[in-house]
């Protein structure tokens, strides 16, 4: 295995808080190895900070796997980095070469303010999902799993827009800070399954109303917030959204 080595030059957005204004720095970085993930790469940034006295780079992360949504940032103009279908943290430092100069921002989105560095505050979509209130289930003795039929077609739509991890990067790609596809998708998965079925009509027009509270914007078929997305979240969703939308403001007491 080869181990192989780079020197980059990093941009980082650096913002003390959400009340003091940022600005792009330059870091120059050596010995980075091609075997890092772009966190880890990070981390060895930090602690060469910390050893000269500066203050580390903020930055949200948790799993590492790809799977909590929380290493949101862009990295050179494209939320998550150049991969598609890749978290940040899933990125690995192959992917660039030696003297390569990355950009690195946080998400930009009114909805999202800064906290620090490249941490943002995402819990406007926590307060979407929130808005959608709970499921109704009949209670007493446990149902088995196959009772309940359902069609494959059906399940498999169900699953891709579960899939959805809530990591924003569809609402930093988009121009007008959409968060139309995150919606769609938790709206989505749950229109898809019999279990969803009960609130169906006014869980949609609960998160559509608080979607526009929080301060996103509308879509305009750009269409960059399913090429962005780590986990491949159809455009589909979001002509579901609509449709369950409509169909809600009709037919909801």
């Amino acid at each position: 295995m080869s181990n192989t080595t780079m020197t980059l030059t990093l941009q980082i957005w650096r913002q003390r808080s959400a009340n003091t204004p940022g600005s792009m720095q330059t870091y120059k970085l050596e010995g980075v190895n091609e075997h890092m993930s772009f966190l880890e790469m990070l981390d060895v940034l930090n602690a060469k900070l910390t050893k000269e006295g500066q203050d580390p780079v903020a930055f949200d992360h948790d799993c590492r796997e790809g799977i909590c949504g929380s290493c949101s940032m862009v990295i050179d103009g494209r939320p998550h980095g150049p991969r598609k279908g890749t978290t940040a943290c899933q990125l690995h430092m192959r992917t660039y070469k030696d003297g390569d100069t990355i950009t690195i921002e946080p998400w930009r989105a009114k909805a999202f303010p800064v906290i620090k560095d490249l941490v943002v505050d995402r819990n406007s979509l926590d307060r979407i999902v929130a808005s959608g209130g709970f499921v109704s289930v009949n209670t007493g003795v446990t149902v088995d799993a196959n009772a309940t039929p359902i069609g494959k077609k059906n399940a498999d739509e169900a699953m891709d827009y579960a899939a959805c991890i809530g990591c924003g990067a569809c609402v930093a790609a988009c121009p007008n800070a959409s968060a139309m596809l995150f919606t769609g998708a938790k709206v989505g998965h749950l229109v898809k399954l019999p279990q969803g079925q009960v609130e169906r009509r006014g869980r949609v027009l609960r998160m559509v109303e608080q979607m526009d509270l929080e301060g996103f914007g509308a879509c305009t078929n750009h269409r960059e917030c399913s090429e962005a997305c780590p986990k491949e979240i159809s455009f589909d969703a979001i002509e579901l959204l609509n449709l369950e939308y409509m169909r809600a403001q009709v037919t909801n007491d």
